[in-house]
């Protein structure tokens, strides 16, 4: 999508993770007089009720759509998932995106190009365009940016092998950026942390929230938060 396009607006879904960097492609999507949002999608692991990965909580995704003034489409995942399942509940949510004349879905990948290589295999033929608005953006540059702009977040998922357990549970914020061990990726793109945003500047409001308990399962350190 080209900047400063005048002319007829493109209907894009944007791919809702929960975390920062989803809530950052939203303000920059915002930004733009050639964009209408219409809706955040997200796939939910059904058996916990939760975001996969993030391990969110399903009522704070739907408090964060309500802040930010879009409907959220949720996808449900079994659990365990296998690869062709989760194709498959995608092609249904592409199918319902056309239904509503989305043109294009927006993820928010920074520099994974493998990761992003996938998402356009998956889209092609679909009649839906990927877009990615923070790709290529240095990742300590965006994390600033995104912190001096007001989000806030915290770490909901750790991977220990990554980085240490104790960063589960802490805000993503500028004493965080400076404590994380070199060779780790400001925005935590290689999979060393995953968050959950509570206040930004795409929402109409901050989310009050609190740290709920520290779990170790599968591998991962998972920081719950609950609602406040």
């Amino acid at each position: 999508m080209g900047e400063g396009v005048t002319g007829e607006r493109k209907r894009v879904l944007l791919s809702w993770s929960s975390g920062k960097d989803s809530a950052w492609a939203l303000h920059r999507l915002r930004q733009r007089e050639d964009v209408e949002l219409v809706a955040l999608l997200t796939t939910f692991n059904n058996a916990m009720d939760r975001v996969a990965m993030h391990a969110v909580r399903r009522g704070l995704v739907r408090t964060q759509a309500e802040r930010a003034g879009l409907p959220l489409w949720e996808v449900e995942l079994p659990w365990p998932c296998s690869n062709e399942q989760y194709e498959a509940r995608m092609a249904e949510a592409c199918r319902r995106a056309l239904d509503a004349g989305v043109e294009q879905v927006a993820f928010g990948d920074l520099y994974l190009r493998d990761v992003r290589e996938y998402r356009e295999r998956q889209l092609a033929g679909t009649g839906l365009e990927p877009v990615f608005p923070l790709w290529d953006v240095p990742t300590r540059a965006l994390a600033e940016e995104m912190i001096a702009a007001g989000v806030k977040a915290r770490l909901t998922c750790v991977d220990p092998r990554k980085l240490g357990r104790e960063f589960a549970g802490r805000d993503f914020d500028g004493e965080l950026l400076a404590a994380l061990p070199e060779g780790v990726d400001p925005c935590g793109e290689n999979g060393e942390f995953h968050s959950f945003v509570y206040a930004s500047p795409a929402f109409s409001a901050p989310i009050a929230v609190r740290a709920g308990e520290v779990v170790e399962r599968d591998g991962f350190v998972f920081a719950d938060v609950l609602p406040e």
